[in-house]
């Protein structure tokens, strides 16, 4: 069987344990590319997660047995995890894995749930994203023209590095939001649920 059966296998399982809409929405060949680039960011990200668990094990390894802790790599462990859930919302998002009211949702017609979700993409999720932007790029900004540093003695230097990740982490959650806009727009259209081809 190939690794792409093997996926589409994976994603319908999930879909169905979920009782998840999303692979009833169609794509368009915007959506496919933006969600591509999520998907492919998540899956680079999620190592993160593997570097974390090692560095939280040897941050308790030498606590315990050696007595000794350095304060740069406790931050580290904070930062990485800050950064994986940051990034991780767009990915998790393209994939419904958000919390939904599936009580009500469930009785709905798909048609209805569509417009619910075109109405909170619109309302609600993009605008949230954009104001966010707008406060924390003069927050990474300051930051960085500051070269700020952490206030903890021997703590990381390069703070900004870390507030950069909210500006991304706000751009991937907008190019998943206007994905799954186009998708419900789509679907509302009247298109077919195949994947459109990016030649």
């Amino acid at each position: 069987m190939s690794d792409q059966s093997t996926e589409l296998n994976l994603a319908e399982i999930e879909a169905r344990l979920s009782h998840s809409n999303i692979a009833a929405l169609p794509h368009t060949k915007v959506s496919h590319f933006l969600e591509s680039c999520i998907e492919k960011m998540g899956q680079f990200v999620s190592w993160i997660w593997l570097f974390l668990m090692l560095l939280i094990v040897g941050n308790a390894l030498m606590r315990y047995f050696f007595n000794t802790t350095f304060v740069a790599l406790e931050e580290l462990q904070w930062h990485l995890y800050a950064v994986g859930f940051m990034l991780g919302l767009s990915y998790c998002f393209i994939h419904d894995g958000h919390v939904r009211v599936d009580a009500l949702a469930e009785h709905w017609s798909m048609k209805r749930r569509v417009w619910i979700e075109v109405f909170g993409i619109s309302l609600l999720l993009l605008p949230f994203c954009f104001v966010m932007f707008n406060y924390a790029l003069p927050f990474v900004e300051r930051s960085y023209r500051l070269n700020e540093v952490s206030p903890s003695f021997d703590g990381l230097p390069m703070r900004w590095v870390l507030k950069s990740f909210i500006l991304i982490a706000l751009a991937l959650l907008i190019m998943a939001a206007v994905s799954r806009w186009l998708r419900c727009v789509a679907f509302l259209n009247g298109a077919s649920t195949s994947r459109p081809s990016l030649d």
